[in-house]
């Protein structure tokens, strides 16, 4: 492979996607020759119009890769790695990035400047767009609500017990101390530490403290971004979370912004470092309508109330930021504490808490929107991985927690089910199936075995087209169901005297 010319390949990328200036280009070229151990450029007129018309780096990519091995530039297995290095030579350093992100800002508005690093991030290879876009999606409407579902063919999937260790587990002198971590910018990662060369974020002031944010390489909606504290602190939901939330949307009134709550099993994957995620796209249950409205006297200019949605979620709208953090905050201060045995919540057992909820905020308008989701992480006998967790039945389809995406509706599926939902339908639609071949725990499909004979008992489907149309309702059936699971307070009777009971405690009436 002819790395002098992959050089001009890489030069022509950076100036016409990367910002690379002119001035820069023979201290670019230099540094490339460099990496790759060549001493000179390439001699002549380099054939690069292809270059203009890429979407993304992916060729580049692999040619690098390419390269790399060829010359023995790195490790085996390692070529990638050494990709991300050179996109990130390529790429801006952070204190540009930041400059040309707030002079964006200051001219155009949050969007634009948000447009900037976004771009930059898919350019430069950091945000995985290909990748993304492999994923199956699709929506289920129960005449209610529409959840969206995904099946993530790049992201693997997490167990429980092992989110729960994060909590107390030592802190070694791993560096960076987490994925998370701000030292992550420019780090060339090692091992299972995924390279971080190529990742720019901008800095911001959430709640008084130094914050960034950057964008999720495995995006699971339209610009997905995280919200990341400088200190390697542990998540926690409290007064400064509300206030650091909103801070967020004055700064970024284009995006959401929410915060998982701070407990294994209703957590999110992370839970040693305090983050938030948020982005451009309108969840689904950010279109749920309100079920019960509620008032609170002392604070006439919100209003309130119990969304019409699967778990249990309170919202409260106002264009005063002042009274909705206040009311927000006095919702998540009497949630620790409360208790309804006939509902399943128990706030604590001896010392161990178990109550948290996830803060969600959006601007609409002029209004700030605050959507408090109400968790619970208690377990029992009967369902010993959580209560309010994804019970048993449903673990064929997903086992994780389920964090703040999820529970507004978004469900993130795990890659497995691409091939198993795809042998399923052709049981479904006739192909040869021994029933008791799947009771042995080592067959592919033992974990399906129960949705496998719910779905024969209606006969085997007419075509294949009428059997993929019965599995991926049944999905949708369980995604639903899962959410139901997380819900606190049921959508039945008890439930509703239960979620009434806790509202009028917090000063709340119904209108």
């Amino acid at each position: 492979m002819n790395g002098e010319l992959l050089i001009e390949r890489l030069i022509a990328y950076a100036k016409a996607f990367l910002h690379l200036q002119a001035c820069d280009e023979i201290y670019t070229r230099n540094l490339l020759l460099s990496k790759f151990g060549l001493f000179a450029p390439y001699d002549g007129n380099a054939e690069t119009s292809d270059v203009y018309e890429m979407r993304v780096p992916d060729a580049l990519y692999a040619e690098i890769c390419a390269f790399a091995r060829e010359r023995g530039l790195c490790d085996a297995g390692e070529e990638a790695r050494f990709a991300a290095g050179i996109f990130g030579l390529l790429t801006p350093p952070p204190s540009e990035v930041n400059r040309a992100f707030y002079a964006i800002k200051a001219e155009k508005g949050a969007q634009c400047a948000c447009d900037y690093l976004y771009g930059l991030s898919v350019r430069n290879g950091y945000i995985q767009k290909t990748a993304i876009e492999k994923n199956l999606v699709w929506t289920y409407d129960d005449g209610q609500n529409t959840l969206e579902i995904t099946v993530n063919l790049s992201k693997p999937e997490k167990n429980n017990k092992d989110i729960a260790k994060l909590l107390t587990a030592p802190q070694s002198k791993r560096y960076p101390a987490c994925a998370l971590c701000k030292e992550n910018e420019g780090f060339e990662g090692q091992g299972a530490q995924a390279p971080r060369q190529n990742i720019r974020t901008v800095k911001t002031i959430l709640g008084g403290e130094p914050w960034f944010v950057q964008y999720s390489p495995y995006a699971y909606y339209d610009e997905h971004c995280i919200a990341i504290s400088e200190a390697h602190t542990p998540m926690n939901v409290n007064d400064s979370t509300v206030e650091k939330v909103l801070d967020f949307v004055d700064a970024f009134p284009n995006y959401f912004i929410g915060s998982n709550a701070s407990l294994p099993i209703i957590g999110g994957s992370i839970l040693n470092h305090e983050h938030f995620q948020g982005g451009r796209h309108e969840m689904p249950m950010h279109r749920a309508e309100f079920d019960v409205l509620y008032e609170e006297p002392a604070f006439p200019d919100v209003r309130a109330g119990i969304l019409d949605w699967y778990n249990s979620a309170f919202q409260l709208e106002s264009e005063n930021r002042a009274s909705v953090a206040a009311l927000a905050k006095r919702l998540i201060a009497a949630w620790k504490k409360f208790d309804s045995p006939a509902c399943n919540v128990l706030s604590h057992s001896g010392d161990t808490p178990h109550n948290s909820c996830s803060p969600i905020a959006r601007k609409v308008g002029g209004k700030y929107v605050v959507t408090l989701i109400f968790r619970n992480n208690r377990a029992d006998e009967q369902f010993p991985d959580g209560i309010f967790h994804v019970h048993p039945r449903y673990h064929n389809i997903k086992s994780e927690g389920i964090g703040l995406i999820e529970a507004m509706g978004l469900f993130i599926l795990p890659g497995r089910l691409k091939a198993q939902l795809e042998e399923i339908t052709d049981i479904v639609a006739g192909a040869p199936y021994d029933a008791s071949a799947p009771e042995e725990n080592t067959h592919p499909l033992y974990l399906h075995r129960g949705m496998i004979k719910d779905l024969l008992q209606e006969g085997t489907a007419a075509n294949r087209e009428a059997a993929h149309e019965r599995v991926i309702s049944y999905v949708n059936r369980v995604c639903a169901g899962i959410l139901d699971c997380t819900a606190v307070f049921k959508r039945d009777e008890t439930g509703r005297r239960g979620f009434d009971e806790f509202l009028r405690g917090c000063g709340f009436q119904r209108t």
